[in-house]
């Protein structure tokens, strides 16, 4: 396959830095492909402001902006929408989008404006939304009603999710996906590619792997003849006992990851449909094994997306299965062996599982991370490696490196705001 470089830049940089500035520095790092977001930005101390970086349940809150945004390292924001929506494209829907505001009349001319320069400079350009949290422009802001949540096996909502992803199973998501990548289309009719992130359902904690039990994934799974019954008896035993995973493994919720997987697909299949012909959709992936869990089928979904970033986010991963070890109450080094084992990241001691301190190395081995570059890619050919930029220099670097050799030189980096010139002008050695 051809070289591919990507880096991910949320439009908040272009409005801070200049559009060109932003792709000098890509084109420093060896970039030939670009990615951003249908929104723009502004500080904010109102009460609903969130916070950038992205605060990842209160774990992430030890992470801070290797570059200024607005002069500072981390700050409270407000969003809204680059473009103005089409109301024609919505109505009758449950799920409406942001309102264009004054911000969006002020700033939102940036995202077109760089999706032109960075084209004109022979950059591939790629729009990133969020597949199943509304109105999609951004992972922390918005999200689905309680009655399109998916539910766990006991019909409890799960609370305290990093994620606000909704049933992949609610046609009232799906309806307004399908109109808002319609709606883009419209406004940004030139970009080479839709990413979707979170097609699947993220498997954060250990009660997320139990989903989804509402009434719409329900519906979805006896339709296609499965035992909902028997799938709800496995879930609840691992709900009720869930220490028992680590003697039993993952196998006993492949049926589950089954249901999973077909939602999946149909969700993807309604994306690429409403995708004109030309415009690429990528799905964005949590790497194996969690994808057993996520219901991402790299096998099928290869099928359906042109492409699927295989998500090598480091950081999280001790912080899950530190929460997955707490919630089976085995916080203990046969614990930690055993979960290491169970999910392939390596042996770190007890202590390194957590979300790492901006200057710590994230521990997880590099041969981990290229086996499951290399597992994904026996399932699918059209896969690449997708590294997280937050680290120490010397660990991103090395994380990049692994990711770039594993997936043939086919490497997406999250996100620019973590990447200081120091770390751009090293990975233009990537080659």
């Amino acid at each position: 396959m051809t070289r591919l470089f990507g880096i991910t830049v949320m439009p908040e940089w272009v409005q801070c830095e200049g559009i060109e500035r932003v792709l000098d520095n890509l084109q420093m790092a060896g970039a030939n492909a670009v990615a951003t977001s249908p929104y723009v930005m502004a500080p904010s101390e109102s009460v609903d402001a969130g916070r950038e970086p992205p605060i990842d349940a209160g774990a992430g809150s030890v992470r801070l902006l290797d570059r200024d945004l607005w002069g500072r390292r981390e700050l409270r924001c407000v969003t809204a929408p680059s473009f103005v929506p089409d109301p024609a494209r919505y109505a009758g829907l449950r799920y409406q989008p942001a309102e264009a505001s004054e911000l969006t009349r002020r700033e939102g001319p940036v995202v077109a404006s760089f999706i032109a320069a960075a084209q004109a400079r022979g950059l591939e350009v790629h729009l990133q939304v969020q597949a199943a949290i509304p109105p999609g422009y951004r992972v922390q802001f918005g999200g689905p009603l309680p009655e399109d949540q998916p539910l766990l096996p006991d019909g409890r909502h799960h609370e305290g999710r990093v994620d606000k992803n909704g049933s992949l199973a609610a046609p009232e998501l799906r309806a307004y996906l399908e109109a808002l990548l319609v709606d883009l289309v419209r406004n940004y009719p030139t970009v080479d590619a839709i990413r979707l992130d979170w097609p699947e359902y993220p498997p954060y904690t250990l009660e997320s792997w139990l989903f989804d039990f509402s009434p719409h994934a329900v519906a979805a799974a006896r339709a296609k003849g499965l035992d909902v019954e028997a799938l709800r008896v496995t879930a609840r035993r691992y709900l009720d006992d869930p220490a028992s995973i680590l003697a039993e493994g993952l196998e006993p919720l492949a049926p589950l990851g089954r249901l999973k997987a077909d939602l999946v697909v149909d969700l993807l299949t309604a994306a690429k449909a409403a995708l004109p012909t030309g415009m690429k959709l990528v799905a964005h992936a949590f790497p194996p094994p969690w994808n057993r869990l996520s219901g991402l089928d790299y096998a099928r979904v290869g099928q359906i997306a042109d492409d699927i970033a295989v998500k090598l986010y480091t950081m999280h991963w001790p912080m899950m299965l530190r929460g997955y070890l707490e919630r089976m109450g085995r916080l203990d080094a046969a614990g930690a062996a055993r979960i290491q084992a169970l999910f392939d990241t390596g042996d770190a001691p007890l202590d390194d599982l957590r979300y790492p301190e901006p200057e710590e190395r994230h521990p997880v081995s590099a041969d981990a991370q290229a086996r499951k570059i290399a597992e994904a890619r026996r399932q699918t050919p059209n896969v690449h490696a997708a590294a997280h930029a937050y680290g120490p220099l010397d660990d991103v670097l090395e994380r990049a490196r692994t990711a770039w050799q594993a997936a043939d030189r086919r490497l997406w980096l999250n996100r620019y705001g973590y990447l200081g010139d120091a770390k751009l002008q090293a990975l233009a050695q990537l080659d």
